[in-house]
């Protein structure tokens, strides 16, 4: 398992200042080498910890929540430990690694899924649990579908709008969120009829297999929506494939900035886009720089946090997005973000615009 351990590991920037050693963050990534979401996520990561002058290591787990806990178990009881210790509660690891972490002398920090509120009673608060920052999922699906009803051409009185919707892994938050906002926007909205919620676990390929079978059992479904890029590709196939064409016949929504998904927002065969949330790690790796330098968070906006990370992307965003996509920094000066020294009404400027300026 260690041999495997080291296979997957990337040193993302190793940067000493001068005179003092740089802090060292361990980021226990839960996707795969192979996810465009990820990898984007972990060079936005790199940037800022090249930036503030940390030392930071990423492990993929390749989603396998055993293998997380694997990575943690080596990284928190190995002779090896890092200061900080970044991770997602996905598929409810946190409770494993907090338990793991028990007199570590390592600090823990939660990014994208932090503890839910029956873990959190569980295990009650801790010192070496230093912080979380966490993406509004909820409101990214609620707004994901209000769009694409809102670009629906209306229907006649007593007609129904056939949508289907592809969720990633039942146990993971930010699907659960995702699906709630989706539910949420649906009460609003009686003349769209659901006909069928299907698990693709994030994947093209699942998602490509259900599609087939969904499009064929319900032809006249126009409104799909899909918690990421890869399963919202995978439905596009299918739909394809069955003679129609995305963005005229029927609309197609997304989560995830991937060059593959801003290029179908421009081109139309995405309807809704909805991105930002890759920037998350680096934001929290702004927040671990300034919690070394003895900041108090609690004094600048909260210790633990939901930040309206995910928003809608239009045409001429996408396009702006895709001219940047070459530099992994997106032109961020971290440093600057950083509230050391700042007065106590400062709030940290973390969203899609702090990239765009």
């Amino acid at each position: 398992m260690l041999k495997f351990l080291c296979g997957v590991l990337l040193t993302l920037g190793s940067v000493f200042g001068p005179s003092a050693q740089a802090a060292s963050v361990l980021f226990l990534n839960p996707g795969s080498t192979t996810e465009a979401f990820w990898i984007s996520y972990s060079q936005f990561m790199q940037a800022a910890a090249k930036d503030l002058g940390m030392e930071l290591q990423i492990l993929y787990s390749q989603r396998e929540p055993e293998l997380t806990i694997a990575q943690a178990r080596e990284a928190l009881q190995g002779p090896h430990r890092p200061d900080y210790l970044l991770f997602a509660n996905e598929q409810y690891v946190a409770p494993q690694i907090l338990r793991l972490a028990q007199d570590s002398g390592v600090k823990l920090f939660m990014v994208n899924a932090s503890l839910t509120d029956n873990q959190l009673s569980l295990l009650g608060d801790r010192p070496d649990r230093v912080g979380s920052l966490v993406p509004n999922d909820e409101e990214g699906g609620y707004l994901m579908l209000q769009e694409l009803i809102r670009q629906h051409p209306p229907v006649q009185p007593g007609q129904s709008i056939e949508l289907l919707a592809f969720s990633g892994l039942k146990i993971t938050p930010s699907a659960q969120l995702r699906e709630k906002g989706m539910l949420r926007a649906l009460a609003e909205h009686p003349e769209v009829r659901l006909r069928q919620l299907v698990y693709s676990g994030w994947t093209r390929e699942r998602a490509y297999e259900q599609a087939r079978l969904l499009f064929q059992r319900y032809p006249k479904v126009t409104l799909v929506w899909s918690a990421n890029d890869e399963m919202a590709f995978g439905a596009m196939q299918a739909f394809a494939e069955a003679g129609g064409t995305p963005g005229r016949d029927a609309w197609f929504s997304a989560f995830n900035t991937s060059p593959q998904a801003l290029k179908a927002m421009v081109d139309g065969r995405l309807s809704v886009l909805l991105g930002g949330h890759f920037t998350l790690g680096g934001w929290a790796m702004v927040e671990l720089h300034d919690i070394d330098q003895g900041v108090d968070l609690n004094r600048y906006g909260g210790r633990d946090r939901q930040i309206p990370l995910l928003q809608l992307i239009d045409k001429a965003q996408a396009k702006r997005m895709l001219a940047m996509g070459d530099a992994p920094d997106y032109g961020v000066n971290f440093r600057h973000l950083s509230a050391k020294g700042r007065p106590t009404s400062y709030r940290y400027p973390f969203s899609l615009q702090t990239l765009m300026h």
